[in-house]
Order: C-alpha cells, then sequence, then structure tokens
C-alpha cells in the first residue's frame, strides 16, 4: 500500500527559530531497550474542543498545529524525553506527518496492556497516531484512508513491525480520557482503518452515540447483550435497543426479540414520544430513529422538532398517516416494532419507487385498516424481499376470505383453495392489485426468441381494472417462460408460480433428480411415468463404513442403462453442500476436478453441464464470502483440465442467479421446492433456469423422486456416451 510520510522539517518551519533546529531532525532512537510495537497501534485525537483552535481548513493549518503539539510536549511533559509524544500523526486532509517516526511513543499513558496472555507496555508496545481533529470533529474519508495506509505500512514495512491491535487512548487507561473523541469509532481491529478488512468508508457518528448510551445505559439489565460500537447499524445494535426498551417496560429478563410480549407493553403504555416522561424511552426512540437513518435530535434525551419531524416522515415512509391522530396512535406499536428492525422506510439506491408504492399500500390497506394480527409493517425500500412477500401473501388470504385470525402467510390448502376458486374468477378492487403487484413483483419475465430479451410489467397496468394488451401479453410471457399452461389469465397455476417458488406442484414434469441407483427397471418405471430425463450424483465423499453414507453416487454401467431405456440424464456434483464452511475456493477448484474425472469415468461427453449444489438457504453474504469463491474454484478447476464439461449451480432462486451472473454457471437447477428459503422469496427464477424442483415425493416404497420441471430449449442433459476407450 502506497506510502508519503512527510519529514518533521514540514512542521518545524512553525517552531519557535531556537527550537526548529531539534523539531527538523530526525528523531532520535529510542533509550528504552523494551521498545517493540508487538502491541500494535494507538489512535489519539487532539483533546476537547478548543474555541481559539482551528478547524483544520488548510495543510499550513494541520502543520501549525503539529508545531504547536510539539512545542508543549518538549516545554510541559518531561516524561516525553524530550520530543514530541506521537509517532506519527494524521490530518483531515489525507496527510501523514512524521513525529517520533519509528521510535517510541510517549503518548499512550503509563502502565500494560493484559490480553490474550501477553502484558505489554502501553508506552513500549504500541506506536502512537494522533489524529489532528478535536472532540467537536468528525474524521473524514481522506484522514481514515491515511490511517489505514499508515497502519498497513507499520504492519509490513516498518523497521519495527506493528501488531495487529488497533486501540483507542481510553483503552484500559489509568488517566481518565476521552480520546481519540469521534475517531473512538473506528479504533478497534476491524474498522476501515484496519487494512486486514475490506474498506467500508465513514461510520455515522450519531449511530456511534446511540450505541454507547445503550450499552452503559443497560448493561447490568438481565439478559442485555451488549452490541459493537462501531457507529454502523445493524441487527445487534437494534436488538440492543429493543432489550433497553423491555427494560424500561419493565420486561426482565431482556431477550433479542420484538416478541408480543414487548408488542402488547408499548400497546398498554399508548404513549407517544412527544407525551413520553421517561427520558430513557425518548432517548430509545430518537436512537433508533438514527439508525433508521432519519435525522432526529442530536441529544438523545430531547424530543423535539426534529424528533418529531423524523418520526412523521418514517409514518409517511411507511404508508401511514401521521396527521390522521387515531391512526398514529393506532399505529405506534407496530411503528415502534418496525424501529426495533432492519427494515428500511425509505427508498434505497437501486430501489424502485413504484415497489414502494406497492409496500406502502400493503401497510395502510392490511395492517392499518383490516388489521390483520399476524402482520408487521413490511419495509417501504422499493425491494421486493421475503417481508414483503409474506406481507403480499397476508393480503392475499384476506381477499379471497380466509378468516382473519388465520391468516398465517402460508401457501397452506386453504389458500391454495381460495386461489382455485375466488382467486380465479374474474378480478376486481384489491384482489386485482394484489394479482398485478405480483407480477409486478416477478418483473421482468424474458421473452422467448433466439436472444430471449426481458419483458418489464408497466407500472400503469397495476392500478386499472381494465384488461389491457400489455398485462395479458405479460402475463403470457411470464408463463411461457415459467414453462407453466399459456393462459394469459389469473389461474391459479399463474397465481401459484407468481407467489412461491415451487408454483403449482400437481403440475407435470419431464425431470426428476434422486439418490436411487437407476437399474433397468427404475428406468422402465421412470419412462412410465412420463419423466424423460433424470440427474444423478456423480460422487459421493462418504465412504461406506460412515453413519451417513447415501451410496448416491452413478455406479459403473449406470449411464448406459438410463440412456438404453430412452431417458436423458444431467449429472450432479455434492461433497456435503449443507453448510457454509464447505464453501471455500480451495474445495471449489479441487471438486471441479474430481467432478471432470468421475465425468470421464462415466464416458460423458465434452460440453455436458455439471450441476455443483449449494444445499441450503445461503445468504447475501455467504455468496459474497463463500459460494462465489467456491464457483470460481469450481470454474478454475474444469478450465486446468481443457474446460471439457461446463459448470451450473444448484441451489435457491438468488443463489442461481447471482452465481450465473458474477461467475458464469452455464445452467440453473432451482430448488424450487424449498419454497421457505430467504433466497426463493422475493427472488424470480433466474434467466438460465434449466430444472425447477418443485417436490419430493416417494415414487415408490424406499425411492425418493425429486420432480423437476425441465425447460424446453434448456440444458439438453446427456443423451449419449463417448466410445469406450
Amino acid at each position: 500500500m502506497p506510502i508519503d510520510i512527510h519529514k518533521r522539517a514540514i512542521w518545524a518551519q512553525y517552531v519557535n527559530p531556537d527550537q526548529q533546529p531539534h523539531a527538523a531532525a530526525a528523531p532520535k532512537c529510542s533509550s528504552n531497550p523494551d521498545w517493540n510495537p508487538v502491541g500494535g497501534v494507538f489512535i489519539h485525537h487532539r483533546g476537547p474542543a478548543d474555541p481559539f483552535g482551528n478547524d483544520y481548513e488548510s495543510e499550513v493549518a494541520c502543520q501549525m498545529d503539529v508545531a504547536e503539539i510539539y512545542e508543549n510536549h518538549i516545554r510541559d511533559h518531561k516524561e516525553y524525553d524530550g520530543d514530541i509524544a506521537y509517532n506519527f500523526l494524521v490530518c483531515r486532509h489525507g496527510d501523514i506527518y512524521e513525529g517520533r517516526g519509528y521510535e517510541r511513543g510517549e503518548a499512550n499513558s503509563p502502565g500494560y496492556i493484559c490480553d490474550d496472555g501477553e502484558t505489554i507496555g502501553r508506552n513500549a508496545g504500541f506506536y502512537s497516531i494522533c489524529a489532528l481533529m478535536r472532540s467537536n470533529h468528525t474524521a473524514t474519508e481522506a484522514m481514515l484512508g491515511a490511517y489505514r495506509r499508515l497502519i498497513a505500512h507499520l504492519r509490513a514495512e516498518a523497521p519495527r513491525k506493528a501488531g495487529l491491535r488497533i486501540l483507542p487512548h481510553s483503552f484500559e487507561s489509568n488517566i481518565p480520557t476521552e480520546c481519540p473523541g469521534n475517531l473512538t469509532m473506528y479504533a478497534q481491529r476491524g474498522s476501515t482503518i484496519d487494512p486486514s478488512v475490506p474498506w467500508t468508508g465513514l461510520a455515522d457518528i450519531h449511530v456511534f452515540g446511540a450505541q454507547r448510551w445503550v450499552n452503559a445505559a443497560y448493561r447490568a439489565a438481565p439478559g442485555y447483550v451488549a452490541c459493537p460500537e462501531d457507529g454502523r447499524t445493524g441487527w445487534s445494535t437494534v436488538l440492543s435497543l429493543t432489550q433497553g426498551l423491555q427494560h424500561e417496560l419493565g420486561i426482565s429478563p431482556t431477550v433479542q426479540n420484538f416478541g408480543p410480549g414487548t408488542f402488547e407493553a408499548v400497546r398498554r403504555r399508548d404513549t407517544l414520544p412527544a407525551e413520553e416522561f421517561n427520558l430513557n424511552l425518548v432517548r430509545i426512540y430518537n436512537a433508533a430513529l438514527w439508525c433508521k437513518g432519519y435525522w432526529t435530535s442530536d441529544e438523545l434525551i430531547d424530543w423535539n422538532s426534529d424528533s418529531r419531524n423524523a418520526l412523521e416522515k418514517l409514518y409517511g415512509d411507511a404508508g401511514l398517516s401521521y396527521a390522521d391522530e387515531s391512526m398514529r396512535r393506532r399505529m405506534w406499536p407496530h411503528v415502534v416494532k418496525a424501529l426495533m428492525r432492519m427494515d428500511q422506510f425509505q427508498l434505497v439506491p437501486g430501489g424502485d419507487a413504484e415497489i414502494q408504492r406497492i409496500q406502502q399500500r400493503l401497510n395502510v390497506r392490511y395492517v392499518a385498516d383490516v388489521g390483520i394480527p399476524t402482520m408487521r409493517l413490511v419495509p417501504c425500500d422499493g425491494f421486493y424481499s421475503r417481508d414483503v412477500q409474506q406481507g403480499l401473501m397476508m393480503a392475499v388470504q384476506y381477499e379471497i376470505g380466509i378468516y382473519l385470525h388465520s391468516i398465517n402467510g402460508y401457501f397452506g390448502p386453504g389458500t391454495q383453495a381460495g386461489l382455485k376458486g375466488r382467486g380465479s374468477g374474474q378480478l376486481t378492487g384489491d384482489l386485482r392489485y394484489l394479482f398485478r403487484a405480483a407480477c409486478y413483483f416477478n418483473s421482468p419475465t424474458m421473452l422467448a426468441g433466439p436472444r430471449p430479451t426481458p419483458l418489464g410489467y408497466r407500472p400503469e397496468d397495476i392500478g386499472t381494472d381494465s384488461t389491457t394488451s400489455t398485462h395479458v401479453e405479460w402475463v403470457a410471457a411470464f408463463q411461457r417462460f415459467s414453462q407453466i399452461p399459456v393462459t394469459g389469465t389469473n389461474d391459479y397455476t399463474t397465481w401459484a408460480q407468481l407467489l412461491v417458488s415451487c408454483g403449482d406442484t400437481a403440475r407435470p414434469a419431464t425431470g426428476c433428480d434422486c439418490i436411487t441407483q437407476i437399474t433397468a427397471t427404475r428406468a422402465a418405471q421412470l419412462r412410465t411415468a412420463g419423466y424423460q430425463i433424470v440427474g444423478r450424483y456423480l460422487d459421493e465423499h462418504l465412504p461406506p463404513t460412515d453413519e451417513y453414507y447415501l451410496d448416491k453416487a452413478l455406479k459403473p454401467g449406470e449411464p448406459q442403462t438410463i440412456l438404453d431405456a430412452g431417458l436423458s440424464f444431467f449429472p450432479i456434483f455434492q461433497y456435503n453442500g449443507t453448510q457454509l464452511v464447505n464453501f471455500t475456493y480451495q474445495k471449489g477448484y479441487d471438486q471441479g476436478r474430481i467432478a471432470h474425472q468421475k465425468a470421464v469415468e462415466h464416458r460423458i461427453p465434452a460440453g455436458a453441464c455439471i450441476y455443483f449444489a449449494v444445499d441450503y438457504d445461503a445468504l447475501d453474504v455467504d455468496i459474497d464470502t463463500h459460494i462465489n469463491p467456491y464457483f470460481r474454484g469450481v470454474r478454475d478447476g474444469l478450465a486446468e483440465l481443457g474446460n471439457r464439461y461446463v459448470f451450473g449451480v444448484y441451489g435457491s432462486r438468488h443463489v442461481c442467479t447471482r452465481v450465473s451472473r458474477e461467475v458464469g454457471a452455464r445452467w440453473s437447477l432451482v430448488s424450487g421446492m424449498s419454497w421457505g428459503y430467504s433466497g426463493n422469496l422475493g427472488f424470480p427464477l433466474p434467466d438460465n433456469w434449466s430444472f425447477n424442483q418443485i417436490r419430493e415425493y416417494e415414487f415408490q416404497p424406499g425411492w425418493g423422486l425429486d420432480h423437476d420441471v425441465w425447460r424446453h430449449g434448456a440444458d439438453p442433459g446427456v443423451s449419449a456416451l463417448d466410445s469406450a476407450g
């Protein structure tokens, strides 16, 4: 990482003339034989706000401030051994200044750090790096970037290399200090100034203040779990605020969940923030608004006009009326619950304004007006997500006549019966709106052709009762893309395909997959049942003696047996793909090579697609950190052996879409029957889906099958083998 450290001479010119020679000279070697910064670095700032200080508006102002520090230290601090106490100083413009350089720092306070069985001197074992900012200042990205570059340099290139700790001056100090002020949220490992983790930019000083307050206020509350003090909103922060709320409402022990008991306690209190005399509750509400991204009171204890405006905006963003006092009060418990979650109600970057309008309508119609007991406010961020899908399902259940207290958001027999009846008739009003909203959520769909192109659902078609040609065109295209009957209408199979990843599980399918060896008899049975292709596993990583051994691998001669019966097959590869830890680049690389070798052994011809499995509900963060690297390994392993085979992906809709777009999977085998997976809720079928696994059932006693819709014109599978030898 490039580093440019300004020598002492650049600031020494602003020191008193008689001191300039010493100030400009290279720092003396440490007289302390124990000087070895194995601990890491301490982070400092310039101290409390100074009414006569500067705001570091220029590099010259920063250099003059370093000179002032130097003069103060050599004049008033004999313990600093006649020099500036800091090793380096960093300014808001991103400049780094040499202080004592690589010699012993003196600014970290006397004493020791005892950690991991080590006892390290605060001064003898750590570099000290001072930010040219006071407690009324906040860091700039340039300053944080300079800290990051400097720490990387000190760890890898300095004559005396720094350890991995990043600590605030206040850490276990025997001299009371709030140093480094607003830098404290960065003065820790894993923050954006830590070069061992990805750069994350600026944190939020107001969120940091909320985190510090809630931890200090409730650390002793029964069950309380402290949140990180890093200035970044996350589940840990809102759940800590939830526990603070519970404590103030008399719930003990507190738990990290806003359940029915907490909801009921808020409802019984029936006190909006402007009426609230419990100042800790006011603090909690202001803190939660900061964490939601609303500009509220700078002082958590003060419910002021900024607080009121923030709350009014949150109500409006959620689709609710703040001006309607009855709705404002009635919806307050729902709003508090929303505050204690990570749901967003402002349109976020990349969000769709039409989706936000649908989300808002779901809230006002089904939470505020109808009052579905099990429904909470859905996010209004412009993204179709799992929570929005659940809200949509509950709304549909209400409109098809499900009893209010039986609504649960599940696609069960009652919901299916209602959609086959009322849902499949002439739609008007709210049910018509919900069907078209579901179309929009699943948009775009793909138009068939030599070069498939996306077709978006027109927003104008959502809010009209007219049966427009563009609506019918989109529905027909969606049905064609999903490989369900093309009717252009709101039949049950189309409702099912719009609402759940498995769709209508009773629909016919010509594909299947299983772990069971396909003998000649079984192949004939599959053929008689209408199946045309069967998926089988290339290998199994467990020995027969293992209690979890499934005997799932293709047997010698089995591919030919399948083909002789008039079936095709598609190869699947899975070595315990049910846990995150099993997905690494190296494992993908190794398994890509093994899959190639096994395919060759079974005489599978070149060009065949091998599906590598992600057999669990992988989240976005999992895809970033493990799943995509695994598939890059698969890709590289196959490439090293000549790219004889292409790779596909088995997993949820979201996993398949991301791996295909970002790593290059040719085809997708979608685990649609796992309709409860978050990766299947709120995500359309991937463009390159080839198989959609919609149902698991026992085809014969002791022989289970996955029922797979095989898409026309997609992966043809294997219909012939290479010649023996």
